[in-house]
């Protein structure tokens, strides 16, 4: 009696077990021996099965798939599988303080964050897509600098760089045997040193455009390119409370630039930008644009070189601008490079249509370039004054050892007419890699103004680092 007890608790207990452990080894059995039933005897092995006779066309080839089917099943997946995945994020503390403005009574602290993220396909017959967004973050509180005028801080000087999300690039493009490629969708463009045309990358937010492009090599050496835009995307942003002036462009712009470089020692080219833009400030920036100019470098032995450039280009109002003038365009510059220095200058004119009256004097314009490199980092003449300027400029990078070019650059400002003294600028920059992945950079601009209506003067300092894959 006692021993059929104990029995009889000895498998109430092992069912117990068994059901609590169930669940934890229910999909692995028996990798814990005691803890649930015994293994099992392996089975005898099968003999193995005689090969079936081959059917009558086993040896015909397979079947080709369909064109439909080649396309979205193989194709596409392909595609996808094999296309590239990019990410760019970039740290910037930016400091603005300007001064001898009564208007502005504080500096700006600009601590930013951009993220951008994309995916752009590999090629299916020809055709290429690729996706972006873009982020622009405030770190701290967002009125610690004026927001290119968008969040109501215009007692601080401008950093032009609102918090945003947006669509930055989508397109889709088509490539045949590297002589044709044409674009359709929102894209970046770029036109040689973005004088004209560029997508003010210095910026958080790129400059980006809704355009279809066109671009090939007919023959060795010889460039063509074409781009009709409708709509700008600026690099302000699309915020709310930004001011008239600096909202994105409605457009009917053509872009027309070709190119010559077989000549080793120079590149020729001649341009035609017809520009139709609008915004809520109305169509003054319509302008056409008609101009050249040749750039090239000569190399003297391995250590020695010498580069230049010299361009013109003249300019008359377009579509719907009500301002008429007629303004021209000069640009000479003549740079070396001695091992490890790099030194030059240059003289860039952009004119007025010399009128006397100053009320009435329109400047040369360029409102779809990369307007940072050009005529001081301080960002002071971003729109070109009514009397036109005078830029006049010297520079010199050394490259120290680790690989951290330093360079600083000095700007002479003058009116192009009336003689007005603009005052002068100095800017340095210093970067460095860190991997393949890492730059950062430190950068400082001095502008110190002399006649009305640039009495004034300004410090900036950046430093940034950024990621970029």
């Amino acid at each position: 009696m006692n021993k059929s007890k104990n029995t009889n608790t000895c498998l109430t207990g092992a069912a117990l077990v068994l059901a609590a452990t169930t669940p934890v080894y229910g999909q692995l059995p028996f990798t814990q021996a005691g803890v649930a039933q015994p293994p099992t005897l392996a089975a005898p092995p099968k003999p193995a099965p005689s090969p079936a006779p081959a059917p009558a066309d086993a040896n015909a080839p397979a079947e080709e798939p369909g064109m439909v089917e080649k396309i979205f099943n193989i194709k596409i997946p392909e595609a996808l599988a094999k296309g590239r995945f990019t990410l760019n994020s970039r740290l910037r503390f930016e400091y603005v303080d300007q001064r001898d403005v009564p208007a502005i009574t504080e500096p700006s602290y600009a601590p930013t964050l951009r993220t951008r993220f994309g995916f752009t396909s590999a090629p299916v017959f020809g055709f290429q897509a690729m996706l972006e967004a873009e982020n622009i973050t405030v770190i701290g509180p967002k009125d610690n600098f004026n927001a290119a005028g968008s969040n109501g801080t215009n007692y601080k000087p401008v950093v032009a760089d609102p918090a945003t999300t947006e669509l930055n690039q989508a397109w889709l493009s088509y490539n045949y045997t590297n002589w044709l490629t044409a674009k359709l969708g929102r894209q970046r463009i770029t036109l040689d040193n973005h004088r004209f045309v560029g997508d003010g990358a210095w910026r958080q937010n790129m400059q980006t455009f809704d355009a279809i492009t066109a671009e090939g090599n007919p023959l060795p050496g010889l460039g063509l390119y074409y781009g009709y835009v409708w709509d700008v995307h600026r690099a302000f942003g699309d915020v709310s409370g930004l001011p008239a002036a600096n909202r994105d462009f409605e457009s009917a712009s053509h872009l027309i630039n070709v190119s010559y470089t077989g000549w080793k020692y120079a590149r020729f080219v001649g341009y035609s930008y017809l520009l139709d833009l609008r915004n809520e400030a109305g169509a003054a920036n319509s302008s056409a644009t008609y101009g050249g100019y040749i750039a090239g470098a000569t190399p003297i032995n391995e250590t020695i070189a010498v580069d230049y450039r010299g361009e013109f280009a003249f300019q008359t109002d377009y579509a719907d601008n009500p301002q008429k003038y007629q303004a021209e365009y000069y640009n000479a510059e003549l740079g070396a490079t001695i091992k490890p220095v790099s030194f030059g200058g240059g003289y860039e004119v952009l004119g007025t249509d010399s009128n006397d009256n100053a009320a009435g004097s329109v400047g040369f314009k360029t409102p779809l370039a990369t307007l940072h490199p050009f005529n001081g980092w301080a960002d002071v003449f971003l729109a070109t004054p009514a009397r036109g300027l005078r830029d006049a400029y010297a520079y010199v990078q050394v490259d120290l050892p680790s690989q951290i070019p330093i360079r600083a650059i000095y700007h002479k400002f003058d009116a192009d007419s009336g003689g007005a003294d603009y005052g002068q600028e100095i800017d340095v920059v210093a970067s460095r890699k860190f991997g393949k992945y890492w730059t950062g950079l430190i950068k400082y601009a001095f502008y110190d103004g002399e006649d009305a209506p640039y009495a004034f003067s300004i410090h900036k300092f950046w430093a940034q680092i950024e990621f970029n894959f």
